[in-house]
């Protein structure tokens, strides 16, 4: 018999080669060996399944008549078999068939087939669906059917399939449908995100262990495992096994008990030898202060000068006569005495008329948060105003030196740029005053997103174009300068009444500008590489957009986990779940992306220029704009 089949075969091929008429184009022969091949295999040699199909070797599959094959008009490649109950008792053949790999959609339900899903439908890489129910096939569900990234849907259900039901299929992101009851998988059920998946039925089958939390579907999904446990089904979950109970330890003896006493007022007599030593120190510190204040004057002098908009005080400024209230007084006064010359200097702003440092100091203070480089309060002017107050400690930078900066920054304004309102310098210290934004940072945004909380793809990619717009004008303006932001991060980024970010805290960070051989000549490269760290910090902003997550939130290396996924060619694993959900082409994803992975790279020479990022990020978003204006017509 079996020399009967091979005679069955060879002659197939050989009337497929030589009655194909001389018109026929190799890839249409390539096509018919194909089908023909994998029909065999199926139907175990029988001839008459290619008959009773209407599978003609003289005409064209994919011209229509050869039932359950359907092809692509445009370029006449196979994209779909339905070979659905017709009796089949062979095998599956994925090595024959997946080298039609334009191959989409695969059915091969209620048949009697046996034998493996073999690992090469791997090889099926544009598959969709996949439909092998109601069969007899054994085996392993195939760990290789997560690498074909576009599967939508699985379907293996009443089979023989036995072992785990495979980690891997985790990887399948857009992975809709999975359709594995009646068969004998064991194990636990992986931890789906169920938020994705429309069907789900691992019932009758013989997991065991409870059912994976975020679950959505009902009892009929689980029904028949009698080692599963917890919601829905009314099976409960064990308990934890109650801790073990420590052996009861012996009484201390009374010499034990004489030691242990002794320690016990050793230690007692060092504490309080201690609390001595600083209550005497603190005498000695208040007197002294108080002898400070004494020689100091008793009244705040305030004299405005119009040349240069700056109101100047003497180191007598009061704190809130509201004890209950944080105010910035008490902040300023822990820093350390300021000499009478230093001053408050008002930059133009629509918030800073009548606008003095003693309501300033007055006024009460809400601590937002601490960072390596100082602190961030909120505080209430009398006319209702909201200002933020950054306060920078430890920065070795001259008074003269920083208020040139805090000019020069100031006569270059742009919208996506949150200008200063005022500055104040001393040698302990120095403060900046901004406007409040109410709506928060990106920080919050994606954290909220993280939560639950939408924000879609077209606000993402509006923030980064407004930030790369932002950015760029500040770098071409404060070049010569050589002024980078130098703490771009997702705090920094906030967000004004109409939602649009607004870069905060610009210039708040030293910059090492000694080496420049004079104040009028520049070293134009190294400003360059300055500049180039605030491209790696918004490279960063992207990757936290695209991801969703956040780097300041879990102190991941975000980048390295991003250049691994790329690299193994699992790209749509970056993305956040959530824009995957909501936003079908990933293309313009892939594309920022691409740009971000540009601005993290590790040689600063190599990055693009804050212009050049723009330029590409913008172009992302008017081809964007151009698709959606595309598809309403």
């Amino acid at each position: 018999m079996e020399v009967k089949h091979c005679l069955i075969a060879i002659s197939l091929v050989f009337m497929i080669l030589i009655l194909l008429p001389h018109s026929s184009t190799s890839e249409e022969d390539s096509i018919k060996i194909t089908l023909f091949s994998f029909l065999q295999k199926l139907s175990g040699n029988a001839v008459k399944f290619s008959q009773q199909l209407g599978w003609d070797i003289s005409s064209n599959p994919c011209a229509g008549g050869w039932v359950g094959v359907s092809c692509d008009d445009n370029s006449s490649s196979v994209t779909t078999i339905t070979l659905n109950g017709l009796g089949l008792s062979g095998i599956i053949d994925a090595g024959i068939i997946c080298k039609a790999q334009s191959l989409v959609f695969l059915s091969l339900s209620n048949n009697s087939l046996r034998g493996e899903l073999p690992a090469e439908i791997s090889n099926c890489s544009e598959l969709i669906h996949l439909n092998v129910s109601h069969n007899e096939l054994s085996g392993n569900l195939p760990s290789s059917l997560s690498v074909l990234k576009d599967l939508r849907s699985i379907d293996v259900s009443n089979n023989n399939f036995s072992g785990e039901l495979p980690e891997q299929l985790l990887k399948i992101s857009g992975l809709e449908s999975l359709l594995v009851d009646n068969n004998q998988f064991i194990g636990s059920i992986p931890v789906f995100n169920f938020g994705f998946l429309k069907q789900f039925n691992v019932s009758y089958n013989n997991f065991s262990g409870p059912i994976p939390d975020g679950n959505r579907f009902g009892n009929d999904s689980f029904l028949g495992n009698s080692g599963l446990c917890g919601t829905p089904l009314r099976i409960a979950c064990p308990a934890a096994a109650p801790p073990v109970e420590q052996p009861k330890k012996k009484m201390p003896s009374r010499l034990q008990i004489l030691m242990y006493s002794g320690y016990i007022l050793l230690v007692f007599a060092i504490l309080l030898l201690v609390v001595f030593v600083l209550i005497l120190k603190n005498k000695k510190r208040k007197k002294k202060i108080k002898e400070i204040k004494m020689g100091e004057s008793k009244k705040m002098v305030l004299s405005t000068t119009s040349q240069n908009n700056t109101t100047s005080f003497s180191n007598g400024y009061r704190a809130s006569n509201r004890s209950d209230n944080y105010s910035i007084a008490s902040s300023v006064d822990r820093g350390g005495a300021m000499a009478s010359s230093e001053s408050l200097v008002i930059l133009k702003s629509p918030v800073n008329a009548g606008l003095r440092f003693d309501d300033l100091l007055k006024a009460p203070a809400e601590p937002m948060g601490k960072g390596m480089y100082g602190s961030l309060y909120r505080v209430m002017v009398g006319d209702g105003t909201k200002l933020v107050v950054k306060r920078i400690m430890e920065w070795m930078i001259s008074d003269e030196e920083f208020q040139k900066r805090m000019e020069n920054i100031d006569k270059v304004r742009h919208p996506k740029v949150l200008s200063a309102v005022a500055f104040y310098c001393s040698k302990q210290e120095k403060l900046v005053v901004y406007e409040y934004q109410q709506n928060g940072s990106l920080f919050k945004l994606l954290q909220d997103a993280q939560r639950g909380k939408s924000f879609d793809w077209s606000s993402r990619l509006n923030i980064a174009v407004g930030i790369a717009e932002g950015l760029s004008f500040m770098h071409n303006k404060l070049q010569d300068h050589g002024i980078p932001h130098g703490n771009l991060k997702s705090t920094n980024i906030l967000l004004n009444k109409n939602m649009e970010p607004c870069i905060s805290e610009y210039g708040l960070m030293a910059t090492d500008n000694r080496n420049h051989p004079s104040p009028n000549k520049v070293n134009k490269d190294k400003d360059m590489r300055t500049l180039k760290t605030d491209v790696y910090s918004f490279g960063m902003l992207l990757l936290e957009l695209l991801t969703g997550k956040l780097v300041q939130d879990n102190g991941i290396e975000l980048t390295k986990w991003v250049n691994n996924v790329v690299r193994e060619e699992w790209t749509v694993e970056v993305f956040d779940r959530a824009l995957l959900a909501e936003y079908e082409s990933q293309e313009s994803m892939v594309h920022l992306l691409q740009v971000a992975l540009k601005c993290v790279n590790t040689y600063p020479d190599v990055r693009p220029t804050m212009s050049q990022v723009f330029a590409m990020v913008n172009s992302i978003k008017e081809e964007e704009e151009e698709r959606s204006l595309a598809s309403e017509f």
